[in-house]
């Protein structure tokens, strides 16, 4: 399935890798990455020459149907494990095992330590439960890895790729064996985080923002439902507004049209007070000798 989704792949993107030197021929390494777009945990493994296996939501393994099934089958060949994400730590702890098995085979294990999409493009502050326990667990060496441009390829929401040259840096291994045995030490946890970040951020040269994507995410969808709610009211308000001057200009024809009614009543009355007037004139003069 590597195979045969990997070379179409190639094929069709072209991308370009630096630092696949730094790629062990043999033996566990974990590969972390940043994460900019779906497509990410397909262009890695495409360019490696070993197997690389990514934690990938439940959802992709157990939709049923043809499709679903299809899928299954497609995340499957590329080395993908479904992990439920709904069940809080637990989950969590499965998808540390789940890695640490992985490595304990002697094989790459591929992480992505914001743990969800960039929604922007920026690289955001890795969550610490996973990555580096993993790493401090097993004593595997850390790999820092960047996209560049997946995002442009296949934005979140697009189903259809856009054709262009994604490009992946691999930085040198990072060994945190100093650490060892100190994988539930939370400010020990934070360090190698930090560090793994940071070396993710010079190879992708994305802006970095000290807060979790996953909060990112929650401001920007808040602030598109405020802007919503404000636009919606914006126009039932300016839709109140003419309603109003509907009424107000309504209103004002209605007087208008009282008024010239009643301007047209007074003509005819002093035209009829003129007639009157006048045929008591002629009436006088008839009565003259």
């Amino acid at each position: 399935m590597k195979v045969a989704i990997g070379g179409p792949l190639k094929v069709a993107f072209r991308p370009w890798v630096e630092g696949l030197e730094n790629i062990p021929d043999e033996g566990p390494a974990i590969l972390a990455s940043n994460h900019l777009s779906f497509s990410d945990s397909f262009f890695l493994p495409a360019v490696l020459d070993r197997k690389v296996t990514f934690i990938a939501k439940a959802e992709y393994f157990t939709t049923p149907g043809v499709k679903g099934r299809l899928t299954a089958a497609f995340f499957k060949g590329v080395g993908q494990l479904p992990v439920d994400r709904s069940g809080g730590r637990g989950a969590g702890e499965a998808a540390i095992r789940s890695g640490m098995d992985v490595l304990e085979r002697g094989e790459l294990f591929g992480i992505y330590p914001e743990g969800t999409r960039s929604p922007d493009g920026r690289l955001y502050r890795g969550k610490p439960g996973g990555l580096a326990r993993v790493a401090l667990a097993t004593g595997a060496p850390v790999i820092p890895v960047a996209m560049i441009d997946t995002e442009k390829i296949q934005p979140p929401g697009k189903v259809l790729p856009k054709i262009m040259r994604p490009g992946i840096r691999i930085g040198r291994p990072l060994d945190f064996s100093r650490y060892q045995g100190m994988d539930h030490d939370r400010f020990v946890l934070r360090a190698v985080t930090d560090e793994v970040m940071y070396e993710i951020m010079k190879l992708s040269g994305q802006e970095y923002v000290d807060m979790y994507a996953t909060a990112a995410k929650r401001q920007i969808a808040e602030a598109a439902k405020a802007e919503k709610e404000a636009e919606k009211a914006a126009k039932a308000a300016l839709a109140q507004a003419e309603k109003e001057q509907a009424k107000k200009d309504e209103e004002r024809n209605d007087d208008a049209a009282r008024n010239e009614g009643t301007a047209r009543n007074d003509d005819a009355a002093r035209n009829d007070d003129a007639a009157q007037n006048e045929d008591a004139a002629r009436s006088k003069d008839e009565e003259r000798p």
